[in-house]
């Protein structure tokens, strides 16, 4: 019987992006499988799991009950963000995409 059952409910979820050591993501993705539920959801389910277990680490949370999550910086005025789904217009004279050459101006370029 897995120690971490499939998934009853539905919660919010925010992304948060880190490594693993590498026997870590291969026991992950194999437990994933085990269970039939994705990789998020075991993550989610042993950190679950770690903080019931955890007598110290609740006492001190009971205590220190404020969000520890990093506020993300501000991005400054002067810092220009990519914009990737817009793009300059082309220059005058030039086009964005190769036109096909007619079979005259082909046979020029050997001359």
């Amino acid at each position: 019987m897995p120690l971490i059952p499939k998934r009853t409910t539905r919660t919010k979820v925010v992304r948060h992006i880190t490594q693993l050591y590498q026997e870590n993501n291969e026991e992950l993705y194999a437990y994933a499988k085990f269970i039939g539920e994705p990789t998020a959801y075991v993550l989610n389910a042993l950190i679950e799991r770690l903080q019931k277990d955890d007598k110290d680490y609740r006492e001190w949370r009971a205590e220190n009950k404020e969000s520890f999550v990093p506020v993300p910086a501000l991005r400054s005025a002067r810092t220009p963000r990519r914009i990737t789904h817009a793009r300059a217009p082309a220059a005058p004279g030039w086009s964005r995409c190769r036109r096909a050459r007619s079979a005259p101006e082909r046979s020029n370029d050997r001359e």
